[in-house]
């Protein structure tokens, strides 16, 4: 079983039922076991400011596919959920972005994928969530509360449970 680390993000649509649906989308298509679930958080757009607040999200899950069956299987729920990576604006508006931020210690460097996720460290959209389930998981040789002291996190806000 391998050890995964993925982000959630959205700002169109009840993002946060699409979370809990895409969660165990992830579960069911991926056979994994999830281990983590962050808060939800508010945060600014990134790239195109000129949008809706996002909402992020982190988990830990235990999986057996391989990291490219894992990413297929991803692109495969943000579709089921309405996105269409083919026709969006880059940094645009969408129901639900799935990235793979690590996985197990596996570093990848593809046109399709790259392992860990490149930006990982100057998101603060997801290094605070991140921070929440895995602070002192070593990614690339930096752990995610560590880095997360480096970076602003204004405008980043923790939402209340769902009931």
């Amino acid at each position: 079983m391998a050890s995964v680390l993925i982000a959630l993000g959205g700002n169109v649509g009840d993002v946060r039922q699409t979370f809990r649906k895409a969660i165990a989308n992830i579960c069911g298509m991926a056979q994994a076991e999830l281990l983590a679930r962050s808060s939800d958080y508010t945060t600014p757009p990134w790239g195109d400011e000129n949008q809706a607040r996002f909402i992020n999200a982190c988990i830990e899950i235990d999986t057996r596919l391989d990291p490219h069956a894992l990413l297929f299987t991803l692109h495969k729920i943000e579709t089921k959920f309405g996105r269409d990576r083919g026709t969006e604006k880059r940094w645009g508006p969408r129901t639900l972005d799935l990235d793979l931020i690590a996985y197990d210690d596996a570093v990848l460097d593809k046109p399709e994928l790259t392992l860990p996720h490149p930006r990982l460290f100057e998101r603060a959209f997801v290094l605070v969530p991140l921070a929440e389930i895995a602070p002192d998981r070593v990614i690339a040789g930096r752990t995610a509360a560590k880095e997360l002291a480096n970076i602003s996190t204004a405008g980043i806000e923790r939402l209340p449970d769902l009931h």
